[in-house]
């Protein structure tokens, strides 16, 4: 069974998104937030496995509540649900450990399945998506092929511990690589990814 935490600031969205998901026999909503603060609280208290999240939250962005999400359980997996196409948005989202990024308008199935790939650990990028960001990241001058792999890997939605599991390496050297990677493309940490792209976010 899948749990799912459902986290959108528009109450109506969530009535929606339960309507649709409810008769999914092997996934269950175990509760829902609409805004950061309630995200992280209600992870925290309800450990799911999948964590449905709008971009943009009254007190901050989806990317807050997935990096304070992921600092506590790495193993959460988060799926962006949003009408928002840019690719800079993406890319961010995948930068802040995002497990994939589904647009709205993929479809109920496409939907399912997204949840279904987080949950088991594979990569959900709408495939409208996918191909330009990844393309994207691997334009970045300077990376080293071992920067490049760790960079695939974070595309792909793994998290420190599965990479360093993937390329026999401990987690403080992923940290390490993924620091010099974040530096080559002007962004130092996952919270100034934020801080770069969160703010050319529009509402979805």
């Amino acid at each position: 069974m899948i749990r799912l935490l459902l986290v959108d600031d528009h109450e109506i969205v969530r009535a929606g998104l339960r309507a649709l998901l409810r008769s999914i026999e092997d996934m269950e909503i175990v509760g829902e937030a609409g805004c950061v603060s309630e995200a992280v609280r209600e992870a925290a208290r309800l450990a799911p496995a999948v964590v449905l999240m709008d971009m943009r939250l009254p007190d901050g962005t989806g990317l807050d509540a997935c990096r304070e999400i992921l600092a506590e359980a790495p193993s959460t997996r988060i799926l962006f649900l949003t009408s928002y196409a840019d690719e800079q948005a993406v890319t961010a989202a995948v930068l802040a450990g995002a497990a994939g990024y589904v647009l709205k308008d993929a479809g109920y199935k496409a939907l399912v399945c997204a949840i279904r790939d987080a949950a088991a650990g594979r990569p959900a990028l709408d495939p409208r998506l996918a191909e330009p960001v990844i393309a994207r990241l691997q334009r970045a001058e300077a990376l080293s092929p071992q920067e490049r792999r760790v960079l695939d890997l974070v595309v792909h939605g793994k998290t420190n511990k599965e990479i360093g599991a993937d390329l026999g390496l401990s987690d403080k050297t992923v940290k390490n690589y993924l620091s010099n990677v974040f530096q080559k493309l002007g962004i130092t940490r996952r919270t100034q990814a934020a801080g770069k792209y969160g703010g050319r976010i529009g509402r979805p």
